[in-house]
């Protein structure tokens, strides 16, 4: 019998067109024009919800009834769980962003092994299905494009699947990164905290704070405003937002496939490694696997040197070049004992 898919799937998007200062000045809001019902037009075809929302002067998070939506003036991030059909929000957003004069120049989608695949409705059957899909609705100005699944040599549940496309015209820069860290056989004292308890009377986002506090999640970036929220009867979502950098963390944490995810992003990579530490503190994961997107791959001694002190094992290394968006390092870790 299936569970609920904890593993997400991630869908980036990059525009040009808008004039590049008057963005950066935040004289031009870009795709933060889309209107709240365009917004919820693209989610229905997700098969998702908003369930909570902060913004600054730089992006809108949301976090959704299936993960997170970030909107900045000239990309938006879409990341679903569960049984959402992630990629069927391409088309819509192509539309809205055309209307905008918006013109897409980069497309980044990710993934880990779903724990139900065979749950998975199309496009999400298969990563070639994904793959094809994808093929069919970006547009022909995108001509540099890759496919890879990234093994790991230690669990079929921390493969790696990315699909970049651009045309050749935005580039990561130096200073960036993404990171995606995906976590399952979760401590089962810490996942029972993100049970709301029985007859509780208390809102989603009341419940989301509790969970926040009493798991320590809130000291990971302390410097970040968090938007979360508790689900009903189990299950969390947060977002942070920091200046013009967010991170998030979802997690689902039913015995038997118990997951959490941490995503975050930035230029310089001094606190990326104090940070990966609380995490690995925090849910004291089985397994747990990072995937570093970034412009040079050096980034993946910083992971494996804080990540081993906290009682996990670096088991696997891979990592491969992708056009116009830089490197992906993917490392798996286990506990010590496994």
């Amino acid at each position: 019998m299936a569970g609920f898919e904890g593993f997400e799937k991630r869908l980036e998007l990059n525009f040009s067109g808008d004039d590049p200062a008057a963005v950066a000045e935040g004289q031009d809001l870009g795709l933060r024009r889309l209107s709240f019902e365009s917004l919820e037009k693209v989610l229905r075809a997700v098969q998702c919800t908003v369930v909570s929302a902060v913004a600054n002067h730089y992006f809108d998070a949301y976090v959704l009834s299936e993960s997170s939506l970030f909107v900045y003036p000239t990309k938006i991030i879409i990341k679903t769980c569960g049984t959402t059909q992630l990629l069927k929000s391409i088309r819509p957003l192509l539309s809205y962003a055309a209307e905008m004069g918006l013109i897409l120049c980069g497309c980044r989608y990710t993934r880990g092994s779903f724990i139900f695949p065979n749950s998975q409705p199309y496009p999400h059957t298969s990563f070639r299905d994904e793959v094809n899909y994808l093929e069919s609705k970006l547009p022909n100005t995108l001509i540099y494009r890759k496919a890879t699944v990234m093994d790991s040599t230690d669990s079929d549940h921390h493969q790696w699947h990315v699909f970049t496309a651009s045309d050749g015209t935005h580039f990561m820069s130096d200073e960036f990164y993404t990171v995606e860290v995906c976590m399952t056989e979760l401590d089962p004292v810490l996942a029972g905290k993100f049970f709301r308890r029985l007859n509780c009377k208390y809102s989603g986002d009341i419940d989301g704070k509790e969970m926040t506090e009493i798991t320590g999640i809130g000291d990971i970036i302390p410097n970040a405003i968090i938007c979360d929220y508790g689900f009903d009867p189990c299950g969390y979502s947060m977002n942070g937002v920091d200046v013009d950098r967010y991170s998030t963390i979802h997690v689902t944490p039913e015995e038997g496939f118990s997951y959490a995810s941490f995503e975050m992003v930035g230029p310089g990579f001094d606190g990326l490694g104090e940070v990966l530490k609380k995490v690995a503190k925090v849910f004291r994961p089985g397994t747990l696997s990072v995937a570093t997107t970034s412009a040079g791959r050096e980034v993946w001694t910083r992971v494996k040197s804080a990540l081993e002190p906290t009682g996990l094992k670096c088991r696997s290394v891979a990592a491969d070049e992708f056009p116009a968006v830089g490197s992906v390092v993917f490392q798996t870790f286990t506990t010590r004992r496994n």
